[in-house]
């Protein structure tokens, strides 16, 4: 009975990943068929774009915000990618980089690899392998150096050079460049793609550990998280079960409070812990505990209730008609993000 307890939190956590998996899968689709329908110059029956697509465009996002805090002005372009970026914000600021490991499909798909790779590991060398610290460090500050790129490169637009970018159709067609971008995508792309899955075998959550700047965003986020695991030292027994079920590599078992940039809030440590109340999630401020199974629910309260101000507020679907979509479709390959940028 207290092993379906304990396994009831992960449960609950790969059902929620599988939601927004397939969520992304039929988002996908939807866009696919809009696609076709911009392919067939219109001829086709029309198929609605599909608002999700903009979670897939955080730069975007980025100076969407920026240009919020600038101006008061939601840009009407993508601004269901604003919602959604202040959504994934909000949900690291409260529960840490849960995000990752609690809505992310790319995380999600990352973390069955990473399964698979511990499986293989441990036939062939009875553990799995971690990079030592002195390649770790380095390697985990390359997320950190691309994000502080896109960051260094768009703060210091003013909001007239912000606007100029977000309403130009390079901006405009972003989402439509991605997708022929993976639909048609190149030898060298496909040979990266290959890599990261490889080493992701390899060394657990290799892109998200070491390449991802979302990840790094929420990283920080996580630091100043509302809600941090904290260890009972009066109770612990030192077992470490806590420190090897980490996906992260995090030692739990040896620090008070889990303060890491790296953390992402799955809970695997807590629902490994053999004795009651040693390792439970806790506000920052206080000693009030914040009961693991409830974590879920709040997860997904806080993100649908952002997503729902912006439907709510009619600033969830773009201004862009479908004219327009037309006319900007036969020159989208001539669409630099340069051009009347301000970059």
């Amino acid at each position: 009975m207290k092993k379906n307890k304990l396994n009831s939190t992960q449960n609950s956590r790969f059902y929620i990943q599988t939601f927004f998996t397939a969520l992304t899968i039929w988002i996908g689709v939807e866009f696919y068929f809009f696609i076709g329908w911009l392919e067939s110059a219109g001829v086709s029956e029309f198929s609605t774009r599909p608002p999700g697509v903009e979670a897939f465009l955080p730069i975007s996002s980025l100076m969407s915000l920026l240009l919020f805090f600038k101006t008061g002005e939601i840009h009407p372009v993508h601004p269901a990618g604003l919602f959604i970026f202040i959504a994934i914000i909000a949900v690291s600021f409260i529960f840490g980089k849960s995000f990752c490991s609690w809505i992310c499909p790319i995380g999600y798909i990352s973390e069955m690899i990473g399964d698979f790779g511990e499986k293989i590991q441990k036939k062939i060398f009875g553990r799995k392998l971690v990079l030592p610290k002195y390649l770790d460090y380095p390697l985990r500050s390359l997320k950190y150096l691309i994000l502080l790129f896109f960051v260094y490169a768009i703060m210091g637009m003013t909001a007239i050079s912000l606007s100029g970018f977000l309403d130009a159709p390079y901006n405009i067609m972003s989402d439509v460049k991605m997708y022929y971008f993976f639909a048609n995508i190149s030898q060298f792309a496909l040979i990266v793609v290959a890599s990261l899955f490889i080493l992701s075998i390899i060394i657990r959550n290799f892109w998200c550990r070491y390449l991802c700047p979302y990840g790094a965003l929420l990283g920080l986020f996580s630091l100043i998280s509302f809600n941090k695991i904290k260890r009972n030292k009066d109770t612990c027994t030192d077992c470490g079960h806590c420190s090897v079920v980490c996906p992260s590599n995090i030692k739990v078992h040896k620090v008070k409070t889990v303060i890491s940039d790296e953390c992402v809030s799955c809970l695997k440590c807590i629902d490994s812990c053999p004795i009651p109340n040693t390792l439970d999630l806790r506000t920052s401020l206080g000693k009030k505990k914040f009961d693991k199974k409830y974590v879920g629910v709040a997860i997904l309260v806080i993100y649908f209730t952002i997503l729902g101000i912006g439907l709510v507020t009619n600033n969830w679907h773009n201004n862009i008609s479908k004219e327009k979509y037309l006319e900007l479709y036969p020159n989208i390959n001539s669409f630099d993000h340069l051009k009347g940028s301000g970059f």
